[in-house]
């Protein structure tokens, strides 16, 4: 589980939302908002979320900017594919009930950020027969390209080890 857990986390850090701890549905179908205002970081981190509690992979990687980073403990992943295929893809069916509590969150009117608390349930896997429950801290990192679509751009995850659920 303590494998997983780093890969929940980012995707906790693209997703978080203030104040539904991520219980509320996606607006929208894409990171889009107007080119000329400052981004709804809540309504981005609500469809990353929605994405993953759903488990739409597809739809998780394709919010992320070709050249994003993740950061979990001494985990590093770089770009899009390399997140997709390492993190959202492998972990995406294990982690489940994705909530954030935000503490901090700024926008301009090209960047957006989150950071606070998350939790997530850590499901049974072949590997690890016990279920779980994980939290920890997130940063995420919105920035808007030059076609005005809202990508996240950087996330960084520090979880605690993952508690089995009795």
């Amino acid at each position: 589980m303590k494998f997983y857990l780093p890969f929940f986390c980012a995707a906790v850090l693209l997703t978080s939302c203030s104040g539904n701890n991520g219980n509320s549905a996606a607006a929208g179908n894409s990171a889009n908002t107007d080119n000329t205002s400052n981004a709804s970081v809540s309504e981005l981190n609500q469809q990353f979320i929605s994405a993953w509690n759903s488990k739409n992979a597809s739809k998780a990687a394709s919010m992320l900017a070709d050249d994003a980073q993740f950061l979990q403990g001494e985990t590093h992943f770089s770009g899009k594919d390399e997140i997709t295929n390492k993190w959202v893809t492998p972990t995406i069916n294990s982690i489940s009930n994705l909530k954030t509590s935000v503490v901090s969150t700024g926008t301009d009117s090209n960047t957006a950020y989150e950071a606070g608390t998350f939790s997530v349930d850590v499901l049974p896997t072949t590997t690890e027969p016990n279920a779980g429950i994980g939290e920890g801290n997130f940063l995420f990192l919105w920035k808007k390209g030059g076609d005005g679509n809202w990508k996240l751009s950087y996330a960084q995850l520090e979880d605690l080890p993952v508690q089995v659920k009795k």
